[in-house]
This record gives C-alpha cells, structure tokens and sequence, in this order.
C-alpha cells in the first residue's frame, strides 16, 4: 500500500486540517452538535482528536497501544480550561513527534500492507485530522461540506481513498459485507486511478488497485466527493448499476484501531 504523498506532504496536511479544524471549532459553541457524527458535540470532537493526536504521538515515539490508554487524555481534555489551547498542544507535538522520530524507528502500526512505520503515521494522522476537520466544518455550517467547500485537493483525497480500501476494508474489524457477492469498481473523475472491492456476505472484502472484471457497481464523482462518500461525510458520490452498494457501506462500514 505504497503512498501517493510524500512524508513532509503528510506532515503539512497534519498542520492545515489541524487549522482548519480549530478555526471551525472556535467559531460555534462546544455544545454544538457535529452533523456528521450524530452522538458528538463540538466538544467531544475536539477532544477524540486532541487524544487521538497524543495517542499517535507515543506510539510514533515508541509505545505500543497496550501502554497507552485513551482515558487519561480524554480527561485532560474534559479537564482544560482552554480546550483549543489543549488541541494545538496535542497537534504540535505529533508534528514534532514525527519529523525527529529515525526514519528506521520500530512503530507499531495496525493497517496491513503499509509502508514503514513513520510514513505510514504521518499518513494516517493526516487523513484522521482531514475527515474530522470536515466534521468541524459540519459544525459550523450545520450540514456536510460539498466538495468544493472543502480545502484540500485531488491528490490528498486519492491518497486518503487508497489508505481507506487497500488498508481498512479488508480487515474483518471493518464489518463490511453484502447480502450477495457484489464486484465495485470505485472510479474517481479527473485521474486514471481506480479500485476494485469484491464484497461478500460472509467474508471481508477483497480490495485491489485498478478496475477488473464486470462490476455490478461503479461510484464515482471527483475525488474529494468520493473520499468524501467513501467516509460517509457527503453524499455527492454517483452510483451506477446496484444502488444498494452504498447503502451496504453506508451502513456496515466501520474504522476501528
């Protein structure tokens, strides 16, 4: 699962939607509701990712997740007295953590397939902050950001996509399945990319670069409304053939650790 961005590109897509995210959230209250994840406020968003940032930052400096429990940040976020201060604190020092950490460090990491360990970090963070910066932006708007309100581009929404179906899918955690074997070709707008998911009911899909076969399915959309869709952040993504693909993910589509 090679990336399509560089390390420092990762490194600057951490930074912005880190931005992004706490200009969002500065500017409604905390106890505004996130529309795209129904059970969240502001606050609670806030927090997820402040301790999700602290919790990556050990681990790139050489934990493993066995040592690092989510519960003492998330009661040092429900703790501060300036919670944004807490989450620029929390993102700053992932940034830190992953520009001094050797290239050849040891990391754990969770996703199959992944390129070594640091990059793999990096790239990860760069796509957890991305999709929760949207959610700072639902926020704020009170429904989805389309994708052309949105402040990244083709390249960060491919590389995001290809993280999401070669690294994700495939795992059993995931949950995704179909009442029958249904073959997706996932075939972004504007590039030669594409991916293949061959979906089953009693197994974890089957993910491969490239279209093949005879879809049953194809989505498509540019590639920042398809990265978009595929997070069940918006719902611009265009369904050719069996609509109920979507429906599948939509509903049976979990990211876990």
């Amino acid at each position: 699962m090679p990336t399509s961005l560089t390390f420092e590109e990762h490194g600057d897509a951490i930074g912005t939607a880190a931005t992004v995210l706490r200009a969002n959230a500065g500017a409604v209250p905390l106890d505004v509701p996130v529309p795209t994840c129904p059970e969240w406020t502001v606050r609670d968003l806030v927090a997820h990712q402040g301790m999700v940032h602290r919790w990556a930052t050990a681990i790139v400096e050489g934990a493993g997740p066995q040592d690092v429990p989510e519960e003492p940040f998330l009661r040092e976020a429900d703790a501060a007295a300036d919670l944004l201060g807490w989450f620029d604190t929390g993102a700053t020092a992932l940034l830190q953590a992953l520009s001094t950490a050797p290239a050849d460090r040891s990391i754990w990491f969770f996703l199959p397939d992944a390129p070594a360990p640091r990059v793999a970090w990096a790239r990860r963070q760069a796509h957890e902050t991305t999709v929760h910066a949207v959610d700072a932006m639902a926020a704020r708007l009170g429904r989805p950001p389309g994708g052309e309100e949105v402040w990244f581009g083709d390249r960060l929404a491919l590389d995001g996509i290809d993280e999401l179906l070669l690294g994700f899918v495939p795992r059993d955690r995931a949950g995704l399945r179909s009442a029958d074997p249904v073959t997706v070709h996932i075939a972004p707008s504007r590039t030669d990319a594409a991916w293949t998911v061959a979906l089953s009911p009693d197994a974890a899909p089957l993910t491969s670069v490239g279209a093949h076969g005879i879809p049953d399915a194809v989505l498509s959309g540019t590639p920042v409304e398809v990265y978009l869709g595929l997070w069940n952040r918006g719902d611009a993504v265009v369904v050719e053939g069996d609509a109920g693909v979507l429906d599948a993910w939509r509903s049976g589509m979990r990211v876990s650790w």
